[in-house]
């Protein structure tokens, strides 16, 4: 039995970061399963060791016991004994801050109160009603041209908008922010920059939100009982509005992308066998948003999953590993419908408390989008798609598609502000003569669906 994050004699080291872990991460995470069980060791940025948790019932044990497993900092051993750097790449995730989720105990309790308490004050057909108008005008941009990249025209842009409205700031802030967070996210060399963007953009909004309140999440956090400080609001605010562009966007990227790949998929939404709502649970469970959430440490020695875990130790959440584990799915070609007991949004006092709100912007958005080009199609061969991978999640670079060039709506939409034109899919070459050529009057599968709903 290990008793250190490092991996038994005669095993590779397996670093979640680098060509392999990058290529295919659920591969790796499969092979690490099949060598070390539930809990695994690994090595994250700088060869640092951590243990990456597996299974289902291991992942929600972490979870859901803050007094064996903090989401504190600084529990962690190397940080305590100097090893990370200042400049390390995980240094941003996990130099502690005066914020809900790195914090636990009463502390998380006062903090998680005045984010849960505000959210929970949105109408949510109120919501829908935002989504359906910044979807609207997003298809807007594109809808003239028979074709174009959902997620960078679509699925990026659309929870940032949506989110811009939430908390009370001008709507032309919507098209920066996402570019920022893109930015933030992705850590490019201007990541530092775009981070203070947002900063410097959240504290000008608590100032205003201070002169001029309104029915919006910021005023709501300046209002609650709880009377958190400017920097608290801040941070909480910069919380949110990453978490939920980071999470939603990549949920609606992936089952867009199933939608228009997944033959099985496709069959049981126009079956009527599923329904949207349930589509979302199944990529919940097939592709979560964050594969992996950073991190957890061990507040003593401990045992996890028949592993021996040390005080300091720091551990891995893989959400995408655990909603695959074959003790809870023994045959992965069945469908969940209905079923929300992955691990998507987390668990514990830790789970994600906007999770609604983003089921809500992507049931929405996907649905006005379908609704509006229901003739959808991939515009590139499937085996072209290609994503991006870091430590916690995995992106879809681009989905192109092409559909039947419409004209705009007619609800009064108006352009983003700010927004830049929409960017165009990669030319395509129909496989036949005439295979581009849709009919006029064609009945989409997506019609057909609604007629049941």
């Amino acid at each position: 039995m290990s008793t250190t994050p490092t991996p038994p004699p005669g095993c590779p080291a397996h670093r979640l970061y680098g060509p392999e872990a990058e290529a295919d991460p659920m591969g790796l995470y499969e092979k690490l399963r099949a060598e070390h069980g539930p809990v695994a060791p690994v090595l994250v940025q700088g060869d640092l060791p951590a243990w990456l948790v597996l299974g289902h019932r291991e992942n929600l044990d972490v979870a859901r016991t803050p007094s064996r497993f903090a989401r504190d900092p600084r529990h962690w051993r190397d940080m305590r004994e100097g090893n990370v750097p200042a400049d390390h790449p995980l240094t941003p995730m996990t130099a502690w801050q005066p914020v809900c989720h790195l914090v636990d105990g009463v502390e998380h309790e006062r903090l998680r109160g005045a984010i849960t308490e505000s959210l929970e004050r949105f109408d949510r057909r109120g919501v829908r009603r935002y989504v359906k108008r910044f979807a609207d005008q997003l298809i807007d941009a594109f809808v003239q041209s028979g074709r174009t990249d959902l997620v960078a025209a679509f699925a990026e842009p659309l929870p940032m908008l949506v989110m811009t409205q939430l908390i009370g700031a001008p709507e032309s802030y919507g098209p920066r922010l996402v570019e920022a967070a893109r930015d933030m996210i992705q850590g490019t060399e201007t990541a530092v920059a775009s981070n203070e963007y947002v900063s410097v953009t959240l504290r000008e909004l608590v100032a205003r939100k201070r002169e001029v309140p309104g029915r919006d999440f910021t005023t709501w956090l300046l209002e609650h009982p709880t009377a958190l400080g400017d920097e608290e609001l801040v941070e909480h605010l910069r919380l949110v509005l990453i978490a939920a562009f980071e999470t939603t966007a990549n949920l609606i990227a992936n089952t867009l992308r199933m939608v228009l790949t997944d033959s099985r998929f496709r069959a049981n939404l126009s079956g009527g066998h599923m329904t949207l709502p349930d589509a979302l649970e199944q990529v919940l469970w097939d592709e979560p948003p964050l594969m992996t959430v950073l991190g957890r440490w061990a507040t003593g020695d401990t045992e996890l999953g028949g592993t021996r875990i040390k005080a300091g130790d720091m551990l891995l959440l893989g959400l995408g590993a655990g909603n695959l584990d074959p003790e809870i799915r023994p045959d992965l070609t069945l469908p969940v419908h209905g079923n929300r007991s992955h691990l998507a949004f987390s668990s514990g006092p830790h789970e994600c408390p906007g999770q609604d709100i983003g089921r809500a912007i992507a049931d929405t958005g996907i649905d006005t989008l379908l609704t509006r080009l229901p003739d959808l199609e991939l515009a590139v061969p499937e085996d072209e798609l290609r994503w991006t991978s870091s430590l916690m999640s995995r992106h879809l670079v681009a989905l192109p598609v092409r559909f039947t060039p419409l004209g705009s709506t007619v609800t009064g939409s108006t352009p983003i502000p700010g927004g830049r034109p929409a960017p165009a899919a990669r030319e395509w070459a129909p496989a036949a003569p005439g295979a581009g050529e849709r009919p006029t009057g064609r009945v989409s599968w997506w019609s057909r669906l609604r007629g049941r709903r």
